[in-house]
């Protein structure tokens, strides 16, 4: 062990994670059941720990640096795996459990498989309640700091720190009206010159908001077709 780690007291993580959660000293020091003057002094000694402000006074309260930002997937990984480490091997108890889940679901996969979730929970876990939120109220950021427990959707990448398991594979449908002369001879071609209905939760759609020519925004059937160099 080198003797610079001997010289850190971990509970300046925890002080610190609380700090970056929180952004403001009074509410962390409230969450970890400490005086303001304490969690004031350990702010301090992460300042001087990581020859950095950490969080500094704006307009908008306690914003995090550049060096804060950096650190705080790394110290809250570092809390996670020393909490299991300390954790008894007791299994999990689902119907003993109570608490509450916090699920990012897209409506999709909430509609495709919370139902069955729902109905199991019911009789194997009822002391759980599963808290639904939209992929536009949650970032990848509410994740690491544990606002989120579990975020349930398609991605085409995230961060490496995450745990992930696939699901189910599913594929596209293409809806429209039996009378629509595409029927007759329905090829790429003449899908891409058809009108598309843009469907939309957020009230913004192409021309409202959306650049036509931000492929990532326009969705995942625009970014497949860009990738083969057509554009609908």
């Amino acid at each position: 062990m080198s003797t610079k780690l001997n010289r850190i007291d971990l509970n300046l993580l925890v002080y610190l994670d609380a700090l970056l959660r929180e952004r403001n000293v009074t509410q962390a020091a409230h969450q970890l059941n400490l005086s303001q003057p304490a969690m004031s002094n350990g702010l301090r000694r992460l300042r001087d720990l990581f020859d950095d402000p950490l969080l500094v006074r704006t307009s908008d309260g306690m914003t995090p640096t550049e060096r804060a930002l950096e650190l705080e997937p790394q110290v809250r990984e570092v809390l996670m795996n020393i909490e299991q480490a300390v954790q008894p091997r007791s299994a999990f108890a689902p119907e003993q459990a109570q608490r509450v889940f916090r699920i990012m679901a897209s409506d999709y996969a909430e509609s495709t498989l919370l139902p069955a979730v729902l109905g199991k929970l019911r009789v194997q876990a009822p002391g759980l309640t599963l808290d639904i939120m939209t992929p536009s109220d949650v970032s990848f950021l509410d994740v690491e700091r544990g606002k989120v427990d579990m975020v349930i959707n398609r991605f085409d990448s995230m961060p490496q720190s995450f745990h992930q398991i696939h699901l189910w594979n599913d594929s596209f449908s293409c809806l429209l009206s039996p009378e629509n002369p595409v029927l007759a001879d329905f090829t790429l071609e003449n899908y891409l010159q058809a009108k598309h209905i843009w469907v939309s939760k957020t009230g913004m759609g192409v021309g409202v908001g959306v650049d036509p020519d931000d492929v990532q925004r326009l969705g995942w059937v625009d970014s497949a077709l860009a990738r083969l160099g057509k554009k609908r």
